[in-house]
């Protein structure tokens, strides 16, 4: 198993924490205030952001995507060599074509950048059967060796190989982030329940 740094401590990253740990993996969790997390799950090491990503091999952002560029770039170091799986959505326009997984593999060139688990409501992330029609689960980077590793972590959180679509390189998260201009409509018409985008064929 892994050692594998989560970085932020809502309930995006502590619901990816817990399910984690109980697959077998050993978890760092990331956070600006350690003295502050109040952790009742499977045991897990609270540490700062940079202690957490040093540590492990595998680093999930689990922080808010606006200022997530500048947040994880101060991490360059810690972060070289890594795997970062980005599962946040940028809520601002940042003025660029670009998604916030391609500028952060392009503040982070020595790093793997995977975008995955972002056109879902949080708690289907980690329990992708609840929902009543199957979901889909994306994927996209450069790197195929990541992906691989990105793909065996799914498995551990629930999602079946036929419910994953690789869709390519880090370009292709462009589609899945713009999956946030329908999310307050969805939670206008349906309220705050669990969700996914789901590809039918």
């Amino acid at each position: 198993m892994s050692t594998i740094g989560i970085l932020g401590s809502g309930r995006v990253a502590t619901g990816l924490a817990n399910k984690l740990a109980i697959a077998g993996h050993d978890i760092v969790i990331g956070t600006r205030n350690v003295d502050a997390v109040n952790w009742t799950g499977s045991p897990v090491t609270i540490a700062d952001y940079e202690s957490a990503a040093r540590r492990a091999e595998i680093i999930i952002n689990a922080t808010p995507g606006d200022g997530a560029v500048e947040r994880l770039g101060a991490l360059s170091a810690a972060l070289t060599d890594k795997i970062l799986v980005d599962v946040s959505n940028s809520h601002s326009p940042s003025g660029s074509e670009h998604s916030l997984a391609e500028r952060l593999q392009a503040a982070l060139p020595a790093t793997r950048v995977v975008k995955t688990l972002n056109t879902m409501f949080f708690t289907v992330m980690t329990d992708p059967h609840s929902l009543r029609v199957p979901p889909t689960v994306f994927l996209s980077g450069t790197d195929t060796s990541a992906k691989a590793v990105v793909t065996t972590l799914l498995t551990d959180l629930g999602w079946p190989a036929e419910w994953i679509e690789d869709l390519g390189d880090i370009t292709t998260a462009r589609g899945t982030e713009a999956l946030m201009l329908l999310v307050p409509s969805l939670i206008r018409n349906r309220g705050f329940v669990p969700f996914a985008l789901t590809v039918a064929a």
